[in-house]
């Protein structure tokens, strides 16, 4: 062998060592491509999330630049930039293109993969998007891929690329022809499921309730709701006060403003008041009004919550919970129809219907000493009480639907359920009722790994938490600092956290009182409440 033969053999396999080295890169690079593109398609068939880093993973892993999805325009018979990476927001608003103009349309209306091997000598490429200014110097080529749904080409996925580099154009092809199928698959399987939902929307409508119950926004028609929203409809010309009676997240707030929407007041204010979550020291205050220099802070005088009631319906909220020397003063506003403000001369007259609410058994409390009896039996003139979804599970199916669809579009998201995971919420008693539901549906969405979920899925969901759904208990000691990231909220009663839980909890939190209720698994009101009951909260000006 001659020595210049020797040379150049020996630059041959000194070129094939470093060819080798770099495809050995890049098949690195294409599988991390592709394994994080299906990872983004396993979390959710969100198809922006997954078009958005797809394009943004083509230009920083192969630089396979100012990548660009081009989709039919909803509102216009044109196809358009629907996402990109690497181009401005001007630079994308002009890739618009008619069926066959340009390589783009070409694509599109051919359903062909169209490879222009350099932009500035091929008289069909537009350039439209992005000037020529903009782009590198030297020779570009411009990849397009159709996008298929099923048997139709419905857009196109495009780029541009360095015509001379270090790795092979038919490798760049067939990467973009890899991610263009995924695509595709991802908008069919949207698709599928979009016809699906219409499917059983057409088959199921969401809006099913009985008029009765629709007409105030109330879901359902179990006999035990409508007896309860007709006892509504029959005293709502009413003046008298009526008690909502029946257990937490029963809905009272809802049939509270049904019976306002019901009567005469309709057009007028409704107030609706939590007792639970107004401090004690606050509590005159906030209920009556006060007049400037009342108290310390006071600098201008305010109208309480009668006062802004007046003419329609104030609606009292856990009114159980109501300190007695304010029962006293709310049973001369209920008997002789006047407030006196806190600091004031004058009695106030005001007109406004009372509704209100409790889970707590009032004649107890009235036995205790804890509720004035006289207070207790103006209230109760017209009791109403309100069904717990045990009593309604037929209505289980259809509230699922409702809260599904309110929590898919305040979401932005497609999750369905199969008819064995409603036969399966349908066996749930679901202790904190409509309230409870509602929280895990939305739970639900947010967690969902799939656009349909089956019987397994959701009672996985509902498995993972710190009490069992058929059995609700207070939990023991050592599990109140679990972690709050519970699926359904527990509904704990009152006395569920010892005084030593509460301190150790807001020590954990460094004072921080709504961590500290995270902690403990309540919400902000319900570890203010606690503290209060236990005498743990320092008192209030």
């Amino acid at each position: 062998m001659s020595p210049e033969k020797a040379t150049i053999g020996d630059m041959t396999n000194e070129t094939r060592d470093v060819h080798r080295e770099t495809s050995g890169f890049w098949r690195t690079q294409e599988m991390f491509l592709i394994q994080e593109v299906t990872n983004l398609i396993g979390k959710g068939l969100y198809f922006d999330q997954v078009a958005r880093g797809a394009l943004h993973l083509m230009s920083e892993m192969l630089g396979l630049n100012r990548g660009r999805i081009v989709l039919k325009s909803q509102d216009e018979d044109v196809y358009r930039i629907a996402y990109s990476y690497g181009l401005t927001t001007a630079e994308a608003a002009r890739g618009r293109y008619q069926l066959g103009e340009g390589v783009t349309g070409s694509v599109i209306q051919a359903g062909h993969l169209v490879i222009v091997q350099d932009i500035d000598k091929e008289p069909t490429f537009l350039g439209r998007a992005v000037e020529r200014s903009r782009l590198p110097e030297g020779v570009v080529s411009f990849l397009a891929c159709p996008i298929r749904v099923e048997d139709r080409t419905v857009g196109a996925l495009a780029c541009h690329r360095i015509r001379h580099r270090d790795r092979p154009l038919q490798d760049d092809v067939r990467i973009l022809k890899i991610v263009a199928t995924l695509l595709g698959q991802l908008l069919t399987l949207n698709d599928r499921l979009d016809r699906r939902m219409r499917a059983i929307e057409a088959r199921e409508p969401l809006a099913k309730p009985s008029d009765q119950a629709a007409r105030y926004g109330i879901v359902g028609e179990a006999p035990a709701l409508l007896r309860a929203i007709a006892q509504i409809e029959q005293v709502a010309d009413a003046t008298a006060s009526v008690l909502l009676l029946g257990e937490s997240g029963t809905g009272k707030e809802l049939f509270a403003h049904a019976l306002h929407a019901a009567g005469p007041r309709k057009s007028k204010p409704f107030m609706k008041v939590n007792c639970a979550a107004i401090p004690e020291s606050l509590f005159e205050s906030e209920l009556f009004g006060h007049e400037r220099g009342a108290f310390t802070g006071a600098t201008e005088a305010r109208a309480g919550w009668f006062e802004q009631a007046s003419g329609g319906t104030i609606f009292l909220d856990e009114i159980g919970e109501m300190p007695l020397l304010l029962q006293t003063k709310l049973l001369r506003t209920l008997q002789e129809g006047v407030v006196m403000r806190l600091g004031g001369k004058r009695e106030i007259r005001v007109d406004m219907r009372l509704v209100a609410a409790t889970n707590r058994d009032l004649s107890l409390a009235v036995e205790r000493g804890d509720f004035r009896e006289d207070l207790f039996y103006r209230l109760n003139v017209i009791p109403i009480q309100l069904p717990s979804l045990s009593q309604r599970a037929a209505d289980i199916p259809q509230l699922a639907r409702h809260f599904l669809n309110r929590a898919n579009a305040s979401n932005r998201r497609e999750v369905a359920l199969t008819a064995d995971a409603m036969h399966y919420l349908s066996e749930q008693p679901w202790p904190g009722n409509v309230r409870q539901l509602s929280n895990f549906i939305e739970r639900l969405v947010l967690l969902a790994s799939a656009p349909v979920l089956g019987r397994v899925e959701v009672a996985s969901l509902l498995a993972d938490r710190a009490f069992d759904i058929a059995a609700p208990r207070q939990r023991p000691p050592e599990a109140h600092f679990a972690p709050a990231a519970m699926p359904v909220r527990p509904y704990l009663p009152v006395k569920s956290h010892t005084s030593d839980d509460l301190r150790r909890a807001l020590e954990l939190s460094g004072g921080n009182k709504a961590r500290a209720a995270q902690q403990l698994g309540l919400t902000e009101r319900q570890f203010f409440y606690r503290l209060k009951k236990l005498g743990l909260e320092p008192a209030r000006s």
